[in-house]
């Protein structure tokens, strides 16, 4: 969740890019850096570790200028070193990035045989490097960063900068949230608002897809068509809290939109995108790290939806480690006195580590001798320190009490524990590890893309708001989202809603299916999802509103009438869970907006539960 800032200024940028920096700290980072035009040509200073360091170079070695960007870098690819530091040069270029450019090992080899040679391991360098091309060739800025910006696949946010230019910089978004913020005499560019907030309250969002040419005194903004399109300009409350809803309706809107940036930021902490493979980055006892390959089972305790984020990730750790998993709400296993297995590893998830039924049942463990992991989104929570291994999940501040990004982050974590445990256990070759690490790191894109379901879903929340049951079915890995789904909808609608195994539903839950209820399906076209079509035919043979949530093959083949279908895109099934878990939120969370509910608090509830 690296951190952008950008000034095209009248006055000396370098010392302001710093400390708009400072604000972007919360997010995360292991190295920083600054660009700015000096007589004529770009110049940089960059450092490895915090602001501080960055300052200090700055202060033996001052770099004027009047137009800058600037950057906080979580490593993804290449290690944090200041060789991998943005800003990134190419030829007149400098360039800082937030995101994952998937295909950048295509285009590193493309642009390797053009000619270019690449100083640093990240996958920002291709980009510096596709833009020069372009000006090479005889585009100007705007058509050079244009045309390269076409060529990239993943997410993304990007600031450009040019040395023929003193007063221009390019910015573009695709996933991670970029801003411009309007000045007297200047204009600004950063990762949000709060980064802004010393210059200006003035601030336009650039929607998924834009990019933006901005000069000293304008901006023009194009959509993903190259067409102009106009922004509206929001009054930001950035400098008088931490966190701000952004052009959001609610706290919990803006977190959703958040997920593709978070769940690479996350990804980041797990995977080396280099090598295709995970690497554990365990910020507990490292004295004691977890030993995968000898485990003889694991226990995950969680609630609410950090139990399902542990639920999905039974079927994953089961198939592709072959490791048995007992699952278990916390507040029931803290009194079942469960037999443990010696040489276990008993894993707990919670957004907060404050969670108090999760707690109870982490002493419990740890008293029987367990070693104790947990997955958490606060490093110095209380079951964080508790525990001989963390895996912290990086979602950010999440405000909103029904769990969003923090769940696709933890989603995230497990899938890439599972993938760990498999290499460890020789269940997966390095053949299958570099695949699936593939598909996973493409999780960032995928979410992006379903997010651009929205209006569709909005659309279905309006007939949904008038019901009083809903019913969600689902199988394997779609089962525990499923379940997911109906929480979330409990939560934020009040509409009594349950979910079942798909297969269990002649077993009794058909039993209240008629031509007012509505049933929610959830099934991507997989190795199952014959069974699943079986399962949706009951339902319509006895009337009810099928709302299915799949991919194009699966609508094709699903062979029957539903009341509406939200098509996905093609995914692998790794990722499927991480990904399908937006329309859930989104269904539920606009369902709600349509009854007029508090979203982001709603009643009874609380986002961290530190009483029993």
């Amino acid at each position: 969740m690296c951190g952008i800032v950008g000034i095209v200024g009248s006055r000396s940028v370098a010392p302001l890019i710093v400390d708009a920096l400072k604000r972007l700290e919360y997010r995360g980072y292991d190295s920083a850096g600054v660009a700015t035009f000096v007589d004529g040509k770009l110049d940089r200073r960059r450092a490895e570790g915090k602001l501080v360091n960055l300052e200090a170079r700055l202060a033996d070695d001052p770099l004027p200028g009047k137009t800058g960007i600037g950057h906080t870098r979580w490593a993804t690819h290449g290690a944090p070193v200041e060789v991998n530091a943005h800003p990134h040069f190419s030829d007149g270029v400098a360039v800082v990035h937030n995101g994952i450019i998937e295909n950048f090992r295509e285009l590193r080899e493309e642009l390797e045989a053009d000619g270019f040679s690449f100083a640093s391991q990240t996958d920002t360098e291709v980009v510096a490097h596709l833009v020069a091309k372009g000006l090479r060739d005889g585009l100007d800025a705007k058509g050079a960063a244009g045309a390269a910006v076409s060529r990239l696949r993943g997410a993304y946010a990007l600031a450009i900068m040019f040395g023929g230019d003193d007063g221009l910089i390019v910015g573009a978004r695709h996933g991670p949230p970029l801003a411009i913020g309007h000045g007297g005499d200047e204009m600004y560019l950063g990762s949000d608002a709060v980064a802004l907030a010393p210059f200006t309250n003035q601030i336009t969002y650039l929607e998924d897809g834009d990019w933006a040419i901005v000069r000293r005194h304008s901006v023009e903004i194009f959509d993903a068509d190259a067409n102009p399109v106009e922004r509206k300009i929001d009054v930001s409350t950035g400098a008088a809290i931490v966190v701000d809803k952004g052009n959001h309706r609610h706290f919990m809107h803006k977190e959703m939109y958040e997920q593709p940036e978070v769940i690479g930021h996350t990804l980041a902490n797990y995977v080396d995108f280099n090598e295709q493979a995970v690497v554990l980055r365990d910020s507990g006892d490292a004295s004691n790290p977890v030993d995968f390959a000898g485990l003889p089972r694991l226990n995950i305790t969680a609630c609410g939806t950090a139990y399902l984020a542990g639920f999905v990730s039974k079927y994953w750790f089961e198939r592709h480690a072959r490791l048995p998993v007992d699952i278990d709400v916390a507040s029931e296993f803290r009194y079942r006195e469960a037999p443990l297995q010696d040489g276990g590893l008993s894993l707990f998830i919670s957004q907060s580590g404050e969670t108090a039924d999760t707690l109870a049942g982490l002493k419990y463990c740890a008293d029987e001798g367990q070693h104790i992991a947990s997955i958490v989104n606060v490093r110095e929570s209380t079951m964080a320190r508790a525990s001989h291994s963390v895996f912290p999940t990086l979602a950010g501040p999440e405000i909103g009490v029904a769990s969003t990004k923090a769940f696709t982050c933890q989603l995230t974590v497990l899938a890439s524990l599972a993938i760990a445990t498999g290499v460890q256990r020789g269940h997966i070759d390095r053949a299958t590890e570099a695949r699936l690490v593939g598909e996973l790191s493409e999780a960032p894109r995928y979410a992006t893309d379903a997010l651009k379901m929205e209006e569709q879903i909005r659309t279905l929340a309006h007939d949904l708001a008038g019901k009083k049951h809903v019913l969600y079915l689902g199988r394997d890995t779609n089962y525990p989202l499923a379940m997911e789904g109906a929480l979330k909808l409990k939560e934020l609608s009040y509409i009594h809603a349950e979910a079942y195994a798909a297969g269990e539903l002649k077993h009794g839950p058909i039993a209240l299916v008629d031509d007012e209820m509505p049933v929610v399906v959830i099934a991507p076209h997989d190795r199952i999802f014959e069974k699943t079509v079986s399962n949706m035919q009951e339902v319509a043979a006895r009337g009810g509103q099928i709302i299915l949530i799949t991919d194009q093959r699966g609508a094709e083949e699903a062979g029957m009438e539903t009341s509406r279908t939200i098509i996905m895109p093609d995914m692998p099934e790794l990722v499927t869970p991480i990904v399908y878990s937006v329309p859930v939120q989104m269904l539920a969370y606009h369902t709600a907006v349509h009854m007029g509910t508090d979203v982001d608090q709603p009643r009874n509830l609380a986002k961290s539960v530190t009483v029993e």
